[in-house]
């Protein structure tokens, strides 16, 4: 499995772009790999787990968030894994398959803080929010932080201040930017992979945009040469989203 997933890494670097995150199949063979890790291959695994799964309701999460789940609740077990970090990488899931292990273990008495410190910055809950009310209506203390938590709007109000001045490089593009000129419908089949599909952007030259491969690829080259500037970059065109429906 790493032997492949190191050769797709290859390949995608050849074109400029991150690796697909892992599917649901690469995540079953990451965990048995987490269970008994090859010599040398601990930070690589954790790293894989930790920044390489989709989060939310992708069939790979579903297989993430249950090693995790049993992890943290002893019904498995990782050398490189243990309860704490369990908790703190499902933390990080954003929603979706996270969210009930996290509230079963509001009930825990090691880990039910550390599990309600996750939830407190966990919006995407939908009907999930009933099960943690229950829970504080119940004298469960840890759900009771965390729908306080909710109440004072932590979520926003410990977030980082936003800076006073924000320096940016402007890539800028003359005339009229419609989504055709962003997402061309003859690449509709590559949207699924937004790195790849990216690339055809502005894939048509035009007044100070040359294409990398007319047609094809779009100025990729001049873009992460204004990246190598060091500030974030802003896309800045005379008009923007002309008839958009995307």
């Amino acid at each position: 499995m790493l032997e492949a997933y190191r050769k797709h890494v290859e390949e995608r670097a050849t074109l400029g772009i991150p690796p697909l995150p892992l599917n649901a199949e690469q995540v079953n063979e990451l965990v048995q790999l987490l269970k008994s890790p090859p010599a040398g291959e601990e930070k690589a695994l954790v790293e894989l787990l930790t920044d390489r799964v989709p989060p939310g309701v992708d069939e790979a999460a579903y297989v993430k968030a249950g090693f995790l789940a049993a992890v943290a609740k002893g019904e498995a077990a990782s050398p490189l894994i243990d309860k704490r970090k369990a908790v703190e990488l499902l933390g990080t899931m954003l929603g979706g398959y996270n969210i009930q292990p996290l509230i079963e273990l509001l009930d825990d008495a090691a880990l039910g803080e550390l599990a309600a410190e996750k939830l407190k910055f966990t919006l995407l809950m939908f009907d999930a929010f009933h099960d943690v009310e229950e829970k504080a209506k119940a004298g469960n203390a840890n759900a009771k932080a965390v729908i306080q938590s909710w109440a004072d709007a932590e979520w926003f109000t410990r977030k980082p201040k936003v800076a006073d001045e924000i320096k940016l490089t402007v890539f800028k593009v003359t005339g009229e930017t419609n989504t055709d000129d962003l997402s061309p419908a003859q690449d509709a089949w590559s949207r699924p992979d937004i790195p790849l599909h990216a690339l055809a952007m502005l894939k048509n030259a035009r007044d100070g945009i040359e294409p990398d491969e007319a047609g094809k690829v779009g100025p990729m080259q001049a873009i992460e040469a204004l990246k190598g500037q060091g500030l974030a970059l802003a896309y800045v065109g005379d008009v923007v989203g002309t008839g958009s429906s995307r």
